[in-house]
């Protein structure tokens, strides 16, 4: 009799459960046309009125995207078929009413772009983000979700996800905010996998490419997992024990990566034959990266995430910035990147700070506040981001850099550093502060240590000196002060003449001159551009000091101006052996111990 009433307990239990259930279908009849016909039931609905949303932004993402705008065909019936009444009281909301408990949805969605924030169904894919795709309920955000996922077998399509698997085509979340979280791919995709930690990291590859270029690119994931798990000492515990790349490289996908709890997106036009091989490993080391710093590792301001508004966080400059310091360093760490490579690599990045004029509008933290209005956010009318905004991720890599020399001066660095926030912050899942980073570092390396990084490098806008913590490492800062400047992005056009494509440095030559976006330069010192040179180089015919006498059209008013031509202010960084300097010793040790190498 007991284990009878046992029987009855766990059958009612377990249908208790599927009545809090919310369930949803997804099947694809007219991929050839990017659609995606989705079905919902919400049982057990308690209110008069059900409020259904399609999310305005996603996991990982800042800005606004208004998902809604693809949804068509939208019906609400109750759990006898019986049609209910919908009223929309915004572009993203449909209010159902006159149920009878349960409210059952249909639509169509439209969805063509393969990436991290948005979805694409073709017949290649169904690439899904789910916030893109699935409508939810936001009172009903703590049941547990179930989703069948119709899969198209003539595709040989297979589905790969985060998700939990329960029997066939059908996963579950355990909440709303858990199934957000979980983008999906369906499709004739490669799996590799490998135990580590007894925990399973799994890549689902979407490539047209053979077995041997899959095992080939598995073997660099693995590399990269390895050497990103040396940083912290320790794999995050994934939730059910599995990580997934989702590897999306097909001609018809667009260039991303988007982290999430326990998989991230990886979509490239590149396939692996086609460059793909070496060239899209650094978005698997941005993204894997993530798992610690973001998704576990969190700023304070970006939890609860907001699916209905824009999320910002002034934090982002630790978030994505120091992430993306380590990107290329663990591939030169893992034997994918040349040392030589990864040195020189920093000049883009490094220049693109140091020069720019936003420095003296915002700080880091103010600079990762623009997320919600850069974050593959659009406008109409014209900006001036080219003076006002340097990205958190090369402001907050810079900045990494300098952290990281900077401590190993102290005989510390930057890896300690990191593992002392993932214990603090990580492996606990608080949520941290920019306060509690400060403390952190206070902690690690010193009150005066710590405050002088913070006073002068976050919470204004200085920069450390780079020329002597590069000196540390044997690597060369230097600038060629023979190089004419200019100061302006120009293209010539098709009849010879020179149309500035961007707003103009503040403090550069051209600025002062006066030029602007969209001025067309007609004449230099009297004369047409050569036919078949570029800008650059007509410009580098010069030097510094030479004054340029510019004819040039303005909303179809002929005006002149002089340029006076300045140096160069772009530095070139490269290990002191490629300019035939000796380091000592004790100096490529520091090297060593810095990108691991032997």
């Amino acid at each position: 009799m007991r284990y009878l009433l046992l029987f009855f307990f766990l059958v009612f239990q377990a249908n208790s459960i599927n009545a809090q259930t919310n369930s949803y279908t997804i099947s694809f009849e007219n991929v050839v046309h990017h659609e995606a016909e989705v079905t919902a039931s919400f049982p057990n609905i308690t209110t008069d009125t059900l409020s259904l949303r399609m999310s305005r932004t996603s996991p990982g993402r800042y800005a606004l995207h208004e998902f809604a705008k693809n949804v068509y065909n939208f019906t609400a019936s109750d759990g006898k078929g019986n049609n209910l009444k919908i009223i929309r009281p915004n572009p993203y909301e449909w209010n159902v009413s006159g149920h009878d408990g349960t409210v059952k949805i249909t639509y169509t969605i439209f969805a063509n772009r393969g990436d991290g924030t948005y979805s694409q169904v073709d017949e290649t894919h169904a690439h899904l983000n789910i916030p893109a795709t699935f409508m939810y309920a936001h009172a009903l955000r703590e049941r547990p979700i179930e989703i069948d996922f119709k899969t198209r077998e003539d595709l040989e399509w297979k589905v790969a996800t985060q998700l939990p698997h329960v029997k066939d085509n059908m996963y579950s979340a355990p909440n709303l905010y858990y199934f957000m979280d979980s983008p999906t791919e369906l499709s004739n995709h490669k799996v590799r996998e490998f135990s580590i930690d007894e925990q399973t990291v799994k890549l689902a590859l979407h490539d047209p490419g053979t077995e041997d270029e899959a095992d080939a690119y598995f073997e660099k994931v693995k590399k990269v997992v390895l050497a990103e798990k040396d940083v912290f000492g320790t794999l995050p515990k994934f939730d059910f024990g599995n990580y997934t790349f989702l590897a999306c490289y097909i001609p018809n996908a667009s260039g991303d990566g988007m982290e999430h709890r326990n998989s991230t997106i990886l979509t490239n036009t590149r396939t692996l034959a086609n460059g793909g091989m070496n060239g899209n490993i650094g978005t698997v080391s941005h993204e894997f990266f993530h798992s610690w710093n973001v998704e576990r590792i969190r700023p304070k301001t970006l939890e609860p995430f907001d699916f209905e508004n824009a999320n910002m966080s002034g934090a982002l400059w630790f978030a994505e910035g120091f992430t993306s310091y380590y990107t290329n360093l663990i591939l030169c760490r893992a034997g994918l990147m040349s040392p030589d490579t990864y040195v020189e690599g920093l000049t883009g990045t490094f220049n693109s700070v140091w020069n720019s004029p936003a420095r003296q509008f915002f700080n880091p933290i103010e600079m990762s506040y623009q997320a919600p209005f850069v974050d593959a956010a659009t406008s109409v009318e014209p900006v001036n981001r080219e003076n006002t905004f340097i990205s958190y991720y090369s402001y907050g890599s810079v900045l990494g850099l300098a952290l990281d020399l900077s401590l190993r001066e102290k005989g510390l660095n930057l890896d300690d550093f990191m593992k002392q926030v993932w214990n603090s912050y990580g492996k606990t899942e608080i949520t941290y502060t920019i306060e509690n980073l400060h403390e952190s570092l206070n902690l690690y390396a010193g009150e005066a240590f710590g405050n002088n990084f913070f006073d002068n490098y976050i919470y204004k806008s200085q920069m450390p000196s780079y020329s002597e913590l590069f000196e540390t490492v044997g690597i060369s800062l230097t600038k060629n002060r023979d190089i004419a400047f200019f100061g302006a992005a120009v293209s010539i056009t098709d009849d010879l003449n020179g149309k500035v494509q961007s707003n103009t440095t503040i403090g550069s030559p051209a600025y002062k001159a006066g030029l602007d976006k969209d001025d067309v330069i007609s004449l230099i010192n009297g004369k047409p551009f050569p036919n078949g040179i570029q800008f650059d180089a007509f410009i580098k015919e010069f030097k510094p000091g030479d004054t340029l006498k510019v004819a040039f059209e303005r909303d179809g008013n002929k005006k002149t101006t002089e340029v006076i031509l300045e140096s160069d202010p772009n530095y070139s960084i490269n290990l002191e052996e490629t300019n035939g300097l000796v380091p000592s010793k004790k100096i490529l040790e520091a090297r060593k111990d810095w990108l691991k190498i032997e």
